[in-house]
């Protein structure tokens, strides 16, 4: 590994719930092993890039009642082609050559898996989306 790959995977928190095992398919243990701890890593960003797409879509987000947020993160990054490919940026500008290497192998395939783990950690995270308040 070079020595840029070396330090992203370094960088990489942990997660232990995320195993990787022989009986995966390929996919998924991409997907344990690379785009959960990225995605993990990349929290903050993902969520301050969210914030700047509901600023620039006149805070309507912050309107909505709770389950109408989570429908309105999840079509953001469905249906919103430059904000998705922005969020895919954001996950595979942290891939080593090697994953991405892999990741081009089957890029439809894991783009889903990588677009529904940011959609879950924006969802998860949702009360961190609240407007600022200033006083």
């Amino acid at each position: 590994m070079t020595p840029r790959d070396l330090q992203l995977v370094a960088l990489r928190p942990e997660i232990p719930s995320a195993r990787v095992s022989e009986n995966m398919s390929l996919d998924e243990q991409f997907q344990n092993k690379t785009l959960r701890p990225i995605a993990k890593l990349q929290d903050g960003l993902l969520l301050e890039v969210f914030r700047n797409y509901t600023k620039k879509h006149k805070n309507k987000f912050y309107e909505l009642n709770i389950e109408k947020r989570f429908i309105y993160i999840e079509n953001a990054i469905q249906k919103d082609i430059k904000f998705r490919n922005s969020l895919k940026g954001i996950i595979i500008g942290q891939f080593t050559l090697e994953e991405y290497a892999t990741y081009i192998k089957n890029s439809s395939a894991l783009n889903k898996r990588m677009m529904n783990i940011v959609k879950e950690r924006l969802q998860s995270n949702i009360q961190l989306l609240e407007e600022e308040v200033t006083y």
